[in-house]
């Protein structure tokens, strides 16, 4: 008898998951819960327990209702909630691999993923994967080496990839479904080289939607405006700052407004980078344990701010009046480096619609894992201003440290 009170308690504990069950939409074949359902659920498991001295987890997998089954709802319900906002999520990876087992297609199926970037250090990682001997033995054979291979195996996978986010780029008309391919580090202070790469890759690309990353350096600007008068659309990368940010739009206007007075469609996508963790890198160790991880939100903070007032100035709406679009603001580098905080601190704090927030592969499984997103960022940047003052008064110089980012 001495076990009776143990079975009563776990019939107590599975009443309560019978609830959460409803009250999370978890369905069993199809079909919710009713009354009547759970009264036979409950009246099942008693007769389990009592005739065979079975445990819950064990009558749960007898009636099929596992535990990866009863959370897999939630796990969607944190990214679409997300989606749901009004903010875009990115997949800030890109391997053959990813491709060819179907995983990408699954994150766009079951994690809200409706774009995706990358940049030249996650291709190099990515080529050392099997999945490219046969494609780069190829290559080699054709004579082709060093860059030209390199962007070759980069075109093959991004086209690829492009293709499985078309369905989204047409039902949005070319506001998502986006990915991108970063023109060549070697020629970040190069104007005229960066314009004509641009174009290049764009051409050989073939895909509407397929983006190309210029930095946003002082030689990119031109080559930014350039570009987006060519008609090619331009992910605007390696921005830190509020300034920086600014200059990058007004880049992106001046293009469209060239556009528009040549009588030229003025619907060029792009998306404007700004980096979030590297501010927490950089400053990690030399301010009060305080303000550790606090730097990349408040700058984040200040563009935010800035975003929202340049969508709003006469000037933008004139353009948008003419038929363009406005530039997203993107969230990048929102993976946690730090290992004490949040893997998914700078998801839940760049909550924000009209936005996109692309991230690594691992935080978005954190994100699907944890179920949990934050508020939405405040228009006025909230503390922001307060926090960068702190950060000043600790000795941080905000815009020296964004010319070194």
């Amino acid at each position: 008898m001495g076990e009776i009170p143990a079975s009563m308690r776990q019939l107590g504990e599975l009443f309560q998951i019978v609830a959460a069950i409803n009250d999370a939409g978890v369905h069993e074949r199809g079909r919710f819960l009713s009354w009547s359902d759970s009264r036979s659920f409950r009246g099942d498991f008693f007769r389990h327990v009592w005739t065979m001295g079975c445990l819950p987890h064990s009558f749960l997998r007898v009636r099929k209702l596992q535990f990866l089954q009863l959370i897999q709802p939630d796990i969607m319900k944190s990214t679409q909630t997300l989606h749901d906002l009004g903010q875009s999520l990115w997949l800030d990876n890109i391997t053959r691999d990813l491709l060819n087992n179907g995983t990408l297609k699954r994150y766009i199926g079951e994690l809200s993923v409706t774009g995706l970037t990358s940049n030249p250090t996650i291709f190099d990682h990515a080529i050392k994967s099997s999945a490219y001997d046969v494609a780069i033995r190829e290559g080699l054979e054709k004579g082709k080496f060093g860059e030209g291979l390199f962007f070759d195996l980069a075109l093959d996978d991004l086209a690829r990839a492009a293709d499985l986010f078309r369905p989204i780029h047409d039902r949005t008309n070319g506001v998502d479904g986006w990915v991108s391919l970063e023109v060549s580090p070697l020629l970040a202070h190069d104007t005229a080289s960066t314009i004509a790469a641009a174009k290049r890759l764009s051409a050989r690309a073939e895909r509407p939607n397929l983006f190309i990353k210029i930095p946003g350096t002082r030689e990119g600007l031109p080559a930014i405006e350039e570009t987006i008068f060519a008609g090619v659309p331009v992910n605007v990368t390696l921005l830190f700052s509020r300034e920086q940010y600014v200059a990058a739009a007004e880049a992106y206007l001046r293009g469209i407004e060239r556009r528009i007075a040549a009588g030229l469609n003025p619907q060029v996508g792009s998306v404007a980078s700004m980096f979030i963790s590297r501010w927490d890198m950089a400053v990690s160790g030399k301010v009060p344990k305080a303000l550790n991880n606090q730097l990349g939100i408040a700058i984040a903070g200040h563009i935010y701010q800035a975003y929202l007032e340049l969508l709003n100035t006469p000037r933008s709406q004139r353009a948008y009046n003419a038929g363009a679009r406005p530039q997203r603001l993107l969230w990048a580098s929102t993976g946690t480096k730090d290992p004490k905080a949040s893997d998914i601190l700078y998801i839940k704090a760049l909550a924000a619609p009209f936005t996109v927030n692309t991230m690594p592969e691992a935080t978005l499984k954190a994100l699907a894992d944890h179920g949990e997103t934050g508020p939405v960022m405040a228009a006025d940047g909230g503390d922001c201003e307060q926090v960068l003052a702190e950060f000043a008064k600790a000795g941080c110089k905000v815009d020296a440290l964004a010319a070194q980012l």
